[in-house]
């Protein structure tokens, strides 16, 4: 017997771009890892966009604090369980554990590359890739995700909003991280493209395993009387 199936995490659309776009990301992510490993100086891109934005003060600087305390435990669990509430509210289960497992992957990927890369920034902390970057953008993913399925949105409109969803919030938490001197800039591109990577293949992996649980055959038919 086969249940109904939830509506996708991923919707069908998306699948043609947000693949080659997650492989893209992906290979950024290798490059800049590489790049950087083992360093502990801003490169010249870092440099110059460092001096343009480090050191803000009021207001800005306490617009960067709220967006800091977003990516931290506190804030970000409160982010979760609000999106994962709204997500079982519209009837979305998949999405709500995308939500989850999406934003637990991003993170947990970028927390192994900081140990394998080794780029340290103020004594010795681990920078690359910035987690909070990685979350708030593995967040909006997830949310636009749910949008473009909700609406039903073809494959460029739903792009275009996922995608600006992705830049709005990297963009965002990244100019936090460092405005605050938490990241170096490239720090923040590799947070970002790290949540484009591991987004869209969660997101596929929930709607399989998903599809599997329902097209298992039901056990409940009743045995015949003896």
């Amino acid at each position: 017997m086969t249940g109904r199936s939830a509506p996708e995490a991923l919707p069908p659309s998306l699948r043609v771009w947000l693949g080659p776009t997650a492989v893209f990301a992906a290979l950024v992510v290798v490059v800049l890892g590489v790049l950087y490993a083992d360093d502990s100086k801003p490169g010249m891109v870092d440099a110059r966009i460092w001096a343009a934005v480090y050191g803000v003060r009021s207001p800005w600087r306490h617009v960067a604090l709220a967006m800091d305390f977003l990516g931290e435990p506190v804030g970000a669990a409160t982010l979760i369980v609000a999106t994962v509430t709204g997500c079982l509210l519209l009837r979305r289960p998949r999405a709500a554990v995308l939500v989850v497992a999406g934003t637990g992957m991003t993170v947990g990927t970028a927390t192994l590359l900081k140990s394998l890369v080794g780029r340290t920034i103020h004594d010795g902390n681990l920078s690359y890739p910035s987690g909070h970057t990685a979350f708030a953008t593995a967040l909006a993913l997830a949310v636009a995700l749910l949008a473009t399925g909700r609406l039903g949105l073809g494959r460029t409109a739903g792009t275009l909003l996922v995608l600006g969803a992705a830049l709005v919030a990297g963009t965002a938490m990244g100019w936090a991280q460092v405005a605050l001197g938490a990241h170096y800039p490239t720090d923040v591109l590799g947070g970002w493209c790290t949540a484009l990577a591991v987004i869209p293949a969660t997101a596929w992996l929930v709607d399989r395993t998903a599809d599997r649980l329902v097209d298992q055959p039901s056990d409940t038919v009743p045995r015949e009387r003896r």
